[in-house]
């Protein structure tokens, strides 16, 4: 019996059981990583998990290249539309990041 390793939710590809998108998976792999690596960056999905995310790719490569380009135009169109933090919304977001990553004294 086949195993499924990606579902699609609400026009979307996943990999099954998670949110991690198949956009992540595919373009990690095109940017040579192995998945090995995808796997260490995703520490969600189990190694069977990735293959099984790339096997998809590759096996519907036409499909999930045209989904991909759509979600890039969706994702180009939405950059354009957003509206711009308020200033003092960006101040304390950024304040609140610097703190995250600054070692702190004990």
């Amino acid at each position: 019996m086949a195993k499924e390793y990606i579902e699609e939710k609400d026009g979307n590809y996943y990999v099954a059981g998670t949110r991690v998108s198949l956009d992540s998976i595919v373009h990690a792999f095109l940017r040579g990583e192995s998945p090995e690596t995808v796997c260490q960056n995703f520490e969600l999905l189990r190694l069977e998990e990735v293959y099984g995310a790339i096997a998809y790719y590759l096996a519907n490569q036409a499909d999930v290249d045209a989904y991909l380009i759509r979600q890039g135009e969706k994702w180009a169109e939405g950059k354009r539309t957003a509206q711009p933090l308020p200033a003092d919304l960006r101040e304390r977001l950024i304040r609140a990041r610097d703190e995250l990553h600054t070692p702190r004294r004990t």
